[in-house]
């Protein structure tokens, strides 16, 4: 087992001339909470594909847990214990949220395809969803329509469902996108919690949000790495601050 859950190594994407990623490596420890910020447009969400295999890297390498799974498709890279949620929740709005976490749980199953058998049926599956729910705060709304709740609590229902598949590391793409205060401080502490048991990597605009979890810090700005290591040691950098300047006054 490596001692790091996830490296890459020279990572790029480019499409036509566009240099959409241009060689990043970045390394990610167990149990930490890794954020990747940058401008808008400077290839966080590619960075997010590339690592949940759905983008094919032009040249560079993924290593998940000592495995070099570049050029995995997503459901396989998925299996291997990769958790990924969406800038957009990803949710059945119709189904209840026991039925979201139900459905995200069976697709673990040898026989998930077996679909004339209800999936609380299967004892192991009710048990994963259970805690799932629990684990994302959200035991109390099990039989809730989904569509029926507030939009923070609709993101924790999609962590939810990804933690029902049972993964090891998390890719969060902007989790905390379009909520007031106090649901993304709802958001924060549950991916505080999460980390004693998960490694994170989150992309988030919310800075605020992400100077209070995060342990690691990635800049990028076009597309290229331009600082990674200890929060405190990047947020100090001249060259992060520089990016960051906006009107006269330091964003951070």
């Amino acid at each position: 087992m490596s001692a790091l859950i996830l490296e890459t190594r020279g990572l790029s994407k480019h499409f036509g001339g566009l240099r959409a990623v241009s060689d990043i490596s970045l390394q990610v420890a167990p149990r930490e909470i890794h954020a990747i910020i940058g401008p808008n447009g400077a290839g966080k969400s590619t960075m997010v594909n590339l690592l949940s295999g759905h983008l094919r890297p032009s040249s560079g390498q993924v290593i998940f847990n000592g495995r070099d799974i570049t050029g995995l498709a997503p459901n396989q890279v998925s299996h291997l214990g990769v958790g990924r949620s969406f800038q957009r929740t990803n949710i059945f709005p119709s189904f209840s949220c026991l039925e979201n976490c139900l459905l995200a749980a069976q697709s673990r199953m040898k026989n998930s395809f077996r679909f004339f058998r209800r999936s609380d049926s299967y004892p192991l599956v009710r048990e994963r969803a259970e805690q799932a729910l629990q684990a994302c705060g959200l035991s109390s709304k099990g039989h809730s329509t989904a569509s029926s709740m507030s939009y923070g609590e609709q993101r924790q229902l999609e962590i939810g469902m990804v933690l029902a598949t049972e993964p090891s590391f998390l890719l969060l793409d902007e989790p905390m996108a379009g909520m007031g205060k106090e649901e993304s401080s709802r958001v924060v502490e549950l991916l505080a919690e999460l980390s004693r048991d998960y490694s994170l990597v989150l992309v988030e605009h919310d800075m605020d949000a992400v100077f209070s979890i995060a342990k690691t810090l990635t800049v990028m700005v076009n597309g290229q790495m331009l600082a990674s290591g200890p929060l405190e040691r990047v947020r100090n950098d001249p060259a992060v601050q520089e990016a960051y300047l906006g009107d006269g006054e330091e964003q951070f």
